[in-house]
């Protein structure tokens, strides 16, 4: 049997490729578990600047798979939903809380725990063709995975509404504005364009941006602004005695290229 998940390092970047395509790359237990567990391994190799999410074949990922669930009789489907549903949270909520940039590589329908996983990542490639909704709403189910949440901060109360309301698959073109895809791109380009992007991460600090990334996230969590302002101050006195920041000043004053350690 194929992994579920195919992981391959390539050019500073974790590749992490969802592997069920015959089953448009559905989410189940043993999915998640994986993904987990490569998090927990990437988070300390040095060697990469980045991770990647995509997906084999012609999905990203269509959620869960209702069809492993259905086939439990009711007490156990019940029990098992619960327990997929709190799997899938906390690995999307590890997602985005991973130390490293995090990018989307969209290739073709994302929906439901599709788009969950997209809203986890930072950084969102779509090929022409993907088209990105909730889904939920047609099947009379809800948003398990952070949409609910993360949705409506992206790309505010009334876009995510439609999407929540109407299950529409919606053209990835058409979410540029509104923020939840950052470039569309041609089939052939996808990998190209984001091979660019971690080439150009990959240049930065390691330590630098992790912090920027805690802070960007901790003023979407809900903190205000006087409290994203404090920690934004209390984080840039500790990265000033960092390597990677003096390392920094010392490149530009000698117009060089840094070379940063990540500490």
């Amino acid at each position: 049997m194929d992994d579920v998940l195919c992981y391959r390092k390539h050019l500073g970047a974790g590749w992490l490729t969802l592997n069920r395509p015959a089953d448009l790359n559905s989410l189940t237990a043993d999915l998640l578990r994986e993904i987990a567990a490569r998090l927990t391994e990437a988070a300390t190799d040095p060697t990469l600047a980045a991770l990647v999410f995509t997906g084999a074949g012609r999905a990203f990922c269509a959620g869960a798979d209702l069809k492993v669930l259905d086939a439990l009789p009711q007490a156990e489907r019940d029990k098992s939903t619960a327990a997929l549903l709190a799997l899938a949270s906390a690995t999307f909520t590890a997602i985005a809380d991973f130390p490293k940039p995090v990018i989307a590589a969209v290739n073709g329908i994302a929906t439901a725990g599709g788009l969950e996983l997209i809203l986890a990542c930072d950084v969102v490639i779509a090929a022409k063709g993907a088209r990105i909704g909730d889904g939920h709403a047609n099947y009379g189910l809800l948003p398990g995975a952070g949409a609910s949440v993360r949705l409506p901060r992206r790309i505010g109360a009334s876009r995510a509404k439609y999407l929540f309301f109407t299950g529409e698959l919606v053209a990835a073109e058409a979410l540029i504005a509104a923020g939840l895809v950052n470039e569309v791109v041609d089939r052939a380009d996808l990998v190209p364009r984001v091979d660019a992007i971690v080439s150009a991460i990959a240049k930065k600090s390691p330590l630098g941006l992790a912090r920027m990334k805690q802070l960007a996230n901790f003023s979407l969590d809900g903190a205000s602004e006087a409290q994203s302002l404090a920690l934004e101050h209390a984080v840039g006195v500790l990265h000033t005695s960092s390597h990677d920041r003096n390392e920094g000043i010392a490149a530009f004053k000698g117009r060089r290229a840094p070379k940063f350690e990540g500490r």
